[in-house]
């Protein structure tokens, strides 16, 4: 993908109109299509690029073929890549400047996949707000989408193998998106990391082995507070 290409298709930008361009058809433009093959490049370099081309035209809004192929690097290994990403796809979700939503199978379609989000695509994006908590908004808005989230991030939020910071960001989420079935992961949670506390102000000659996870506890108390008010 060269400089001419790229000035050609900006210089296209006029043609991606909702009310003239039809899904479907914005794929055959030769650059959208080539912008759209270099995601699945080893290099990062050309993935951002590609990613950057199909935002800038606005391509990622108005074809669900285009917003499949970046759904597909939402666990991508680069973190600035993984952002842009999921800024990518929560844009596809609200409105534009002029309040127009992206074209319902666009919609359609990316609810479609966030809503088989499992494990491995939850934990990225865990792992993203740890990289960059401003991010959390445009996170939220895509785990909204997946009915089973909750279940996921209060198995991630519960185990000891669990990164610290991936866990609190997990607990967090819970809370702000409002999972109500992460209540009784958390409840049970509380009452360990409480009754871990209580122990060791009991027994204060004690050493704190093992009492790493109990600086989650606050994070916890914020997210059931939140649940509870649901």
């Amino acid at each position: 993908m060269d400089v001419e290409q790229e000035a050609l298709l900006v210089s296209q930008l006029p043609l991606f109109d909702y009310g003239e361009v039809t899904t479907g058809l914005v794929e055959l433009f030769p650059t959208v299509w080539g912008a759209a093959e270099s995601l699945s490049s080893t290099e990062a370099k050309q993935r951002q690029q590609g990613l950057d081309l199909l935002v800038k035209c606005g391509a990622a809004r108005l074809s669900p073929l285009v917003i499949y192929v970046i759904y597909t690097r939402i666990t991508d290994p680069e973190m600035e890549i993984r952002s842009l990403v999921v800024q990518a796809l929560a844009n596809a979700l609200t409105p534009d400047e002029k309040g127009r939503q992206a074209p319902e199978p666009v919609r359609q379609h990316l609810m479609a996949q966030l809503g088989r989000m499992r494990t491995r695509e939850i934990y990225a994006l865990l792992q993203l707000l740890a990289y960059k908590p401003d991010l959390s908004p445009q996170v939220g808005k895509l785990m909204n989408a997946c009915p089973y989230a909750g279940h996921h991030l209060a198995d991630l939020a519960a185990s000891r193998k669990t990164p610290l910071e991936i866990r609190r960001c997990a607990i967090r989420l819970a809370g702000e998106v409002g999972y109500c079935d992460a209540i009784p992961s958390l409840e049970r949670m509380l009452e360990r990391l409480e009754s871990r506390v209580n122990g060791q102000q009991a027994m204060a000659f004690a050493p704190p082995a093992g009492m790493e996870d109990v600086e989650l506890l606050p994070d916890v108390r914020v997210a059931l507070a939140k649940l509870s008010c649901l």
